[in-house]
């Protein structure tokens, strides 16, 4: 849709401490509702671009811009990878958090909550608290807040790390089916392979630690995805992983 934001970043470049390089000299694009993931080794600085484009923290160097403008904190909604429930507020409550900050009315709000707690999976648990809920149950009610939040950019940190795969395979799709209905710009961060090509537009290699770009693959090929057709695009991403840790990485 017409009002997806258009994410710049220009020679990015952050620092811990004031001297540990994490990020060094990120360009990069994210087409208005373009679904971009990023994948590359564990601890290479994937989480804090994360932080960099939500506006959470300043590069040493470098712009984030959206639409042309600098980015501000809450321009984009952030899922990072612990669920950030607050512990309390009863699991409906956490949820409508989103619509209500964006401007929805009390009423429907509740409404938006409890059908997106139905389709979620979690239509009896919308009176519990977070401290009630397994860990899965905690992570896909913060993926719930995310889409429900009325942003029009998503920044999703490992979504579905906590869950088990057919419990990973449904929210996939709910995520996709979300995706192609509303059309923001999304950058996902994923350790999974099968997941980014599955889901993205293109997908992002990212190097070791200072994190640059190694290599962008577009995967080309139209929603909904037949897995038994991404061979070659997982095999693409594969190969540029496997350079980058002198190893096979499995697709």
């Amino acid at each position: 849709m017409s009002d997806a934001p258009r994410i710049e970043v220009r020679d990015v470049s952050v620092s811990r401490d004031g001297h540990q390089s994490v990020l060094a000299d990120i360009d990069l694009t994210v087409a208005a509702g373009e679904f971009l993931a990023l994948v590359g080794p564990s601890g290479c600085g994937k989480s804090t671009l994360l932080d960099v484009l939500a506006g959470l923290l300043r590069p040493d160097r470098g712009d984030v811009n959206i639409d042309g403008r600098p980015v501000r904190p809450g321009d984009l909604a952030l899922m990072p990878q612990t669920d950030a429930l607050f512990p309390w507020r009863t699991l409906a409550q956490n949820i409508a958090i989103g619509p209500r900050l964006a401007g929805v009315e009390a009423a429907a709000a509740r409404v938006a909550t409890t059908e997106i707690l139905e389709r979620f999976g979690l239509g009896g648990f919308a009176h519990h608290f977070p401290h009630a809920l397994s860990g899965g149950m905690r992570q896909r009610a913060a993926l719930a807040r995310t889409l429900l939040s009325g942003r029009r950019g998503w920044l999703l940190d490992e979504p579905f790390g906590a869950l088990d795969a057919l419990t990973r395979a449904d929210l996939r799709a709910d995520l996709r089916a979300t995706w192609v209905e509303h059309r923001p710009s999304v950058v996902l961060v994923t350790h999974d392979i099968e997941e980014a090509v599955l889901l993205a537009d293109r997908v992002v290699v990212c190097g070791p630690r200072p994190m640059g770009i190694t290599r962008e693959i577009a995967v080309g090929v139209p929603h909904p995805r037949d897995p038994r057709r991404m061979a070659d695009v997982r095999a693409e991403v594969s190969e540029a992983l496997s350079r980058l840790s002198g190893r096979s990485v499995s697709a």
